[in-house]
């Protein structure tokens, strides 16, 4: 136990120990239990704690780190003196990357504990969560004593006496322990021998030193299971280097100036590494190897085309072959043991090694020499002993290497024996959530696989490299099982390819791409999927998704000079990045486009317009809904505006009004418009704005179907609709009108539409208030002889038991209808009136919906009874009712002994009960025909989904 007066510490210290700081005014009380005067043992470890910065990196930075750490600083509060006890949070967690400075930090706040702290006795205590998994079971006191065993019966009395504890818990993602241990294993004696860990989250919980105040460091992977045990935590994200102190780095380690802008310009072209950059050994390898590089007259470019590359080029660095070009047979052992102790350090999550570690690997401290000589391995500060790579991305791109490399003398696969998984592993879902460095090893794979770099390999350190893993992971285990590869997901395979940088690899693992779903979220992504997009020659339908900020808001003027003709690619990487993702829309194979939900710029939207005008885009249907900037809707008409492929059209969101209404009336009068089906949602544009587009139904176009569900369309709108609706030359066979506030005054209208209208079908017209009163309106409609419609959707249309009376009277009148929704409407009262209907011969309806009609057990005897006297019924939705046991048992034994039409039947039942197992089973060996579906769910299916397919 190490104590230290209130006084601040001075920054040039030396080395921060283990545990923990008490005040001198215990150390005299400390000195006499712990019986100093007696035997003379020391109380206090004689070693000053040392600045976390100095030593680590090079010596003229540390005014950089110090400035890293003062700035974490302010954001930690119980380090604030203006803060007062009750406000400051008792839990802070800091969460980032690897290599960013959560370690330093902890200890940086250890330094200033004393120094902020409002009270005159306090403590502080520092466990490493890297150093306890050595630890075997002990007492709460032995771990919190253990560096300083003859203080460890006096540690509790000291924590009683203290008014502020601090514990720092360092690098709790080190923490090797089963899944759900630590929730549920908890431990409140000071006294009982428990496993550390375990000890360790009873004191996150507060199980332990309930009042302490708690700092705890973590990488981002591991905050989600960190917060199931920590209370009302403050997060601070530690983010390593900002971007301008990435550039005084620079800087500071290129004697030319030019040389060092030029040198973080070309590594801010690969967003992966320029984020790497943030970690300060990063951002040291990045400078070591580019002025090398710049020095000796190259382009730093390709070096940085990827994180492989760059990782690649560093390792080959420091192994320059012999200037006689005799192969360099020493380094084989070296780099074998190498990426054997990263491959088995990333499967068991280890990242600090020590002499136990590499027994089982039959490597010793001698093999590793070369490495820690040029730096790819550092001893630790704390404990000489003990080693590390210098970030935790070498060791990745080392345990990658583990796969590719053979050298002589291999009869099996080295990792068997041991804890390294295979390489298809690498690509589980399952191994991956256990243990989140799998992504990153599995991409720089990716990228040792690209030829020139295997050759590079081969040339510095005289093995081999073998490029089976490329057929491993691309290899179907049958026809209907997609390659190992695609189980991560369609964006982390980009990002494997992308790494590669091989376009023949890429279209060869895409050759059965047909549909891909994409949400771009950084510059990485549009990097990535801009470069594998374009190798993906029969891709057909393509929905993308692109995050706020990805794409800069720019104005047009960076086009003009691609406008004009000046130049082919417009100045902005971004833009150019963007380009080249678009050039997909000019595949003749893509036939669909969702582009939902995406923030694009004004240039952005244009470069994409101008895609679709490519003779060879060969596009049928567009779907774009909540699109920003709302000028793209106009430019997406102006570009699909006589666009012959174009079949289906789905614009939704803030649409423009008024000049949005006028291109969609131009689109559908041009003499090439082929579109079938339009849908518009969520506009809100005023009566008179809709009838540029309704008054091109009078003429005989394209379009059948038309959708304009959540839109304000109100009476007057639909008054305007219907009157183009009743020309005789109107093509249009489908239409929604949902949730497009319509009421009881409309109905007159459609009534009269439904008499004349010979071409309309199907008509949805969910989530209306049009009432009793509204379906009576409309049943005089359907009674006409010479009425066309077959489906009809009335799904929440507050239709009670007079509407049900009204519908149960026009079933029986041999009416035109197949298809009826009354979900979702108080028609428990009226069941009986559609019963009486469903017995008549003249009704003819194969589909009836009743989802969610508060139905009850009561109604079922009846309903049950209609059914088996049907003749034409094939298809009944009785989905979210309380029908109860009795009720479902009545209707299943009906259709036991039935041999009606009915072929599918939705209910809320409780399939594992088991009176209704023995009814289903009786039903499924007398009626195999039929289909059982239970609706456990509470929402319900899709209004209109036999309305609008698309290709």
């Amino acid at each position: 136990m190490s104590c230290t007066e209130s006084s601040p510490i001075p920054e040039d210290a030396q080395g921060l120990t283990m545990e923990h700081a008490i005040l001198r005014d215990l150390e005299e009380s400390l000195q006499k239990e712990a019986g100093e005067e007696e035997d003379g043992k020391p109380s206090v470890l004689e070693h000053k704690p040392a600045s976390a910065w100095t030593s680590t990196f090079w010596p003229e930075d540390s005014d950089i780190f110090h400035d890293v750490t003062q700035r974490n600083q302010k954001l930690i509060p119980f380090l604030s003196p203006l803060m007062g006890p009750e406000a400051r949070p008792r839990t802070v967690v800091l969460h980032g990357a690897a290599g960013v400075g959560k370690t330093t930090q902890a200890k940086r706040t250890l330094l200033d504990w004393t120094e902020f702290s409002q009270s005159p006795l306090h403590c502080a205590f520092y466990l490493s969560c890297r150093e306890l998994n050595h630890m075997i079971p002990c007492t709460f006191a032995e771990l919190i004593s253990k560096d300083c065993p003859e203080m460890q019966e006096v540690a509790l009395e000291v924590l009683t006496q203290v008014e502020n504890v601090l514990f720092v818990v360092d690098g709790f993602e080190e923490l090797k322990v089963p899944a759900g241990v630590l929730i549920h294993d908890i431990c409140s004696d000071w006294n009982q021998k428990k496993p550390v860990p375990i000890l360790l989250s009873s004191l996150l919980k507060r199980k332990m030193v309930a009042k302490a105040t708690l700092l705890v460091t973590t990488r981002s992977e591991a905050l989600r299971e960190l917060l199931l045990l920590v209370e009302q935590p403050l997060l601070v994200e530690v983010e390593g280097f900002s971007e301008a102190e990435r550039e005084q780095f620079f800087l500071r380690h290129f004697e030319d100036t030019d040389q060092a802008l030029r040198a973080l310009d070309t590594v801010k072209h690969s967003p992966a590494l320029f984020h790497l950059g943030a970690a300060p050994a990063v951002c040291q390898l990045l400078c070591t190897s580019l002025k090398l590089l710049m020095d000796g007259g190259e382009d730093p470019g390709l070096a940085c085309q990827t994180t492989t590359s760059l990782f690649l080029r560093f390792l080959c660095d420091q192994f320059t072959p012999a200037p006689s070009g005799h192969p360099q047979h020493h380094l084989q052992r070296p780099l074998k043991a190498l990426c054997l102790l990263a491959a088995q350090g990333l499967w068991t999550q280890l990242s600090l090694f020590d002499t136990e570690d590499l027994e089982p690997l039959e490597v010793e401290e001698a093999d590793l020499r070369p490495f820690l000589d040029k730096h790819v391995l550092q001893r630790d500060r704390d404990h000489e002993d003990c080693f590390s790579f210098i970030h935790l991305s070498m060791q990745q791109f080392l345990a990658a290497a583990f796969y590719i490399l053979r050298f002589p003398g291999d009869s099996k696969w080295q990792g068997s024996m041991l804890d390294i998984r295979g390489v298809r592993e690498l690509f589980s879902t399952e191994a991956r959530a256990r243990n989140p460095q799998l992504a990153q090893a599995s991409r720089f794979l990716w990228g040792l696989l690209n030829g020139a770099r295997a050759r590079e390999l081969e040339a510095t350190f005289s093995c081999q490299v073998s490029l089976e893993a490329v057929q491993e992971l691309l290899q179907r285990t049958s026809e209907e099982e997609e390659p190992v590869l695609w189980a991560v997901g369609l964006l982390e395979v980009f990002h494997c390819l992308y790494e590669s940088q091989d376009p023949e690899l890429v279209s060869k693992a895409t050759a059965a791409l047909k549909d891909a779903s994409l949400h771009l979220t950084t510059s990485q992504d549009l990097l990535s999927c801009s470069f594998c997009l374009r190798h993906c020659q029969d891709l057909q339908r393509l929905s993308l998704r692109v995050a706020k900020g990805v794409l800069l808001e720019e104005k047009m003027a960076v086009l003009e000079p691609c406008l004009r003709g000046v130049r082919s690619r417009p100045d902005s990487e971004t833009l150019c990045l963007w380009m080249d993702l678009c050039s997909v829309v000019s595949n003749k194979n893509l036939r669909a486009l969702d582009i939902s939900g995406s923030f694009l710029s004004e240039p952005a939207v244009r470069l994409l317009c101008d895609c679709m005008t490519h003779i060879s885009c060969r596009l049928q249907t567009v779907t774009a809904r909540n699109v920003f900037p709302v000028t793209a809707y106009q430019d997406l008409c102006l570009a699909l505006l006589g666009k012959r492929t174009l079949t289906h059209l789905t614009l939704g969101g803030s649409v423009p009004e008024a000049k949005m209404m006028q291109l969609l009336g131009e689109t559908l009068k041009h003499n090439r418009c082929r579109l079938q089906c339009l849908r518009l949602g969520l506009c809100s544009a005023p009566t008179q704005h809709w009838s540029y587009l309704f008054l091109t139904l009078q003429a005989p176009y394209s379009l059948t179907c038309l959708d304009l569900s959540d839109s304000e369309l109100l009476d007057e709108g639909a008054k305007l609709l219907c009157a183009g609706l009743r020309y005789p030359t109107c093509p249009v066979q489908r239409l929604s009108l949902e949730n497009c506030q319509l009421t009881e005054a409309c109905c007159k209208e459609v009534s009269v539409t439904l008499v004349v209208s010979q071409r309309l079908t199907h008509l949805c017209l969910a989530e209306n208030d049009l009432g009793d009163n509204g379906v009576e309106t409309l049943c005089e409609g359907l009674r006409y002889p010479y009425c066309q419609l077959q489906a009809l959707v009335l799904r929440d249309c507050k239709v009670g038991k007079r509407g049900c009376r009204q519908l149960s009277t026009l079933l029986r009148e041999n009416c035109s209808l197949t298809h009826l929704d009354l979900g979702l409407n108080p028609i428990a009262a009226g069941l009986w009136f559609l019963c009486d209907a469903l017995r008549n011969p003249n009704f003819h309806l194969k589909y009836l919906g009743l989802w969610g009609c508060s139905l009850t057990p009561l109604h079922c005897q009846k309903l049950a009874s209609a059914l088996m006297s049907n003749q034409t019924l094939e298809t009944l939705d009785l989905g979210q009712n309380a029908l109860g046991l009795s009720g479902v048992t009545v209707l299943l034994e009906a259709l036991r002994d039935s041999s009606g039409p009915l072929r599918t039947l939705r209910l809320k039942m409780d399939a594992w009960n088991a009176k209704v197992q023995e009814v289903l089973r009786e039903v499924k060996e007398s009626n195999p025909g039929l289909t059982l579906d239970s609706a456990v769910g509470t929402r319900a299916p899709s209004c209109c989904q036999f309305f609008f397919s698309t290709p």
